[in-house]
């Protein structure tokens, strides 16, 4: 991750591109690129969004690309160390969602 992030800031550095990237704007490219995922599900039922063609998927995965870039360069320019992140916000969510209350089901832990 730490060296992805580098060729993202130095992709984004090498055109002049800081000057745009402030939090602000990055949270909102983010949210779009994030749009453009859903977009692609949109209609399908669940059966179908588990067999997607191959053209589909390949258009997924260049926005899920999108998706992790603005997510690398936000966290990156916000001083936050993704992985890490993720790794603390499992262990919240571990604590919230305890397998012998949670397992099989889809409710907010508040509601476990």
């Amino acid at each position: 991750m730490k060296e992805l992030t580098k060729k993202i800031r130095a992709f984004a550095q090498n055109r002049d591109w800081d000057q745009f990237h402030s939090p602000k704007n990055l949270a909102m490219a983010l949210s779009v690129e994030v749009a453009e995922v859903v977009e692609h599900f949109q209609w399908l039922t669940q059966e179908e969004s588990n067999r997607l063609e191959a053209e589909k998927l390949k258009q997924i995965r260049e926005e899920i690309g999108d998706v992790m870039i603005y997510l690398a360069r936000l966290a990156d320019r916000l001083g936050i160390d993704p992985v890490q992140a993720a790794e603390e916000k499992m262990r919240i969510n571990e604590k919230k969602y305890p397998v012998e209350k949670a397992k099989g089901r889809a409710a907010k832990y508040t509601e476990l």
